[in-house]
């Protein structure tokens, strides 16, 4: 995905600019850079945990901020991500993998590019492949989640439950090595006995893994229950390949410098930090933590500049707060319903402002940028496309380029044109493409609404054809005019009461705008998507 950026313009900025956070340069100096060469290493390594509903990219992005080497997504079940389609969000600076609802199940940037491992629940070693192969060239690794407790991951044999079958285990992580350029990795938890632990982290080791995260806890343990360090070291002295140590943040790390403590204690190559990063995620930082309530404002920008959902947003803010959410601050943000109202609880209603303006701006930059492409068609795939606006202000009232269209289908004895359109998710923008004697056009543009999505289709489908499509100072079309001048002659009775301009306007409007009509009356939406059945 490439920024776009024009040093003549005020709006050629990166969202991470706007959002208050510097340059790209500034971005973490000495940081791994999307062109590095090589594949991501796990040696000594920090490294923010996988976590449900707390590792979205606001929080990614802030944990690599404060000083994470390495930041795992949350977990995503196989079953919902083997339905999603790959979008690039050029407004957002993200990749997004959309599901059939138009959720956003994962959202990506070219910041976290070679440090973000991408985590999927799964049981199942096909299906495994077909999401990696799906996210690979947006991740740095993929890891597979073997230690989760909870319902939601063991049932349908993921998580945890995957540790009483080893052969499936061997089975997934074999065809994923093997399938995917990137690093695999796997995140366990410890068995009943240390010689068990062993016995599966070595055969895990045969698969090829580049490295496995243990959480020192057996899967009926909770928080409250201590750590094992011991097994953990056990793994770590038998396999060559690095050992990242899990499960510390209750018992053993408070501060930054307990990160080393606990590694140290264990043996281990690298440390993860679930919970403590969850509650500060200035964990990180060498210098130091910063306040709470400082790396909760941090969050919230980097929340509104990427268009967090508005309850994760909120969930991971009262994970934040602790034993304050259930102050009249705490109170206020668990009433608070938009980005907004989360802003105004914070006293951030004016960043709020700035960063949508902000992005709006960027969204007409791009918008006029992409206008400044050729005009010429292009052939994508087996759809004709240019990159063409409808303007309204360009055409006469009651004419419009579908008329146009329509008209000159009929006069060439063909079927009527079909139009089909669809619904972005990230902004809600509509694409549609136009169907005529057997050949599509679409505009590579997207449009407010459907109507002039369809608009712009028929556009790109006149020009194509060399056919005039109705713009003022247009040279006469001989199509929507010729039908006024054959109601011209056919002359109005004096005793229909009606003036000769009032009739011939209605006369020449109405066919048109029925035939629109019965256009629209074909429309349907399938999974939040606008689409015209075909007649």
């Amino acid at each position: 995905m490439t920024c776009v950026r024009d040093s003549g313009s005020e709006h050629a900025f990166t969202v991470r600019q706007l959002c208050g956070f510097g340059s790209d340069a500034d971005f973490q100096e000495g940081s791994i850079m999307s062109n590095t060469v090589g594949k991501l290493s796990f040696s000594n390594k920090v490294i923010l945990a996988p976590m449900v509903r707390v590792g979205t990219l606001p929080m990614r992005l802030l944990a690599l901020d404060y000083g994470a080497d390495i930041v795992y997504c949350e977990e995503l079940i196989d079953l919902k991500m083997i339905q999603c389609e790959r979008v690039v969000n050029d407004v957002l600076e993200t990749v997004d993998f959309i599901g059939p609802d138009e959720r956003v199940m994962f959202r990506t940037c070219s910041k976290e590019k070679d440090r973000v491992v991408f985590q999927m629940g799964t049981a199942d070693p096909k299906r495994a492949l077909a999401v990696a192969q799906l996210v690979e060239n947006d991740v740095a690794a993929v890891d597979v989640n073997m230690g989760c407790p909870k319902e939601y991951s063991t049932k349908g044999g993921m998580g945890s439950a995957l540790l009483s079958d080893p052969d499936k285990i061997e089975a997934i992580l074999t065809t994923l090595v093997r399938g995917i350029s990137k690093p695999v990795t796997c995140k366990i938890r410890i068995l009943p006995t240390i010689k068990e632990t062993v016995n599966l982290v070595k055969r895990i080791e045969k698969t090829g893994v580049s490295a496995i995260a243990v959480h020192g806890r057996m899967k009926e343990e909770r928080p409250r229950h201590p750590v094992h360090c011991d097994y953990i070291q056990a793994v770590a002295e038998s396999v060559s390949i690095p050992v990242i140590a899990n499960g510390g943040s209750v018992d053993h790390v408070k501060t930054h410098d307990n990160i080393e403590m606990f590694r140290e204690a264990t043996g281990a190559s690298s440390v993860m930090l679930a919970r403590a990063a969850m509650w500060n995620p200035s964990i990180f930082r060498s210098q130091g933590a910063v306040s709470v309530d400082e790396a909760m404002e941090e969050y919230i920008k980097y929340a509104v500049c990427y268009d967090n959902n508005t309850f994760n947003t909120k969930y991971c803010l009262c994970q934040m707060l602790k034993d304050r959410v259930e102050s009249p601050m705490g109170k206020r943000l668990h009433a608070a319903q938009t980005s907004a109202e989360i802003c105004e609880v914070f006293g951030m209603t004016d960043f709020y402002k700035k960063a949508q303006a902000d992005l709006e701006a960027r969204k007409s930059y791009l918008q006029a940028n992409s206008s400044s492409l050729s005009d010429q068609p292009t052939l994508d795939g087996d759809v004709i496309t240019m990159a063409v606006k409808f303007e309204r202000r360009e055409y006469p009232p009651q004419i419009t380029p579908k008329m146009y269209l329509l008209e000159w289908s009929r006069k060439e004895k063909l079927e009527q044109p079909v139009y089909e359109t669809e619904q972005r998710a990230q902004d809600r923008a509509f694409q549609s493409t136009v169907t005529v004697a057997n050949k599509k056009y679409r505009s590579t543009l997207w449009e407010k609404s459907k109507k002039f999505a369809e608009q712009a289709a028929a556009i790109v489908c006149l020009r194509t054809l060399g056919v005039p499509e109705g713009r003022i100072g247009e040279e006469n079309s001989g199509l929507v005019n010729k039908r006024k001048r054959e109601e011209r002659k056919q002359g109005i009775s004096e005793d229909s009461g009606i003036t000769d301009s009032t009739n011939r306007k209605r006369r020449i409007t109405e066919p048109s705008q029925k035939d629109e009509q019965e256009t629209n009356d074909k429309m349907m939406v399938v999974n939040g998507s606008c689409g015209q059945t075909v007649p």
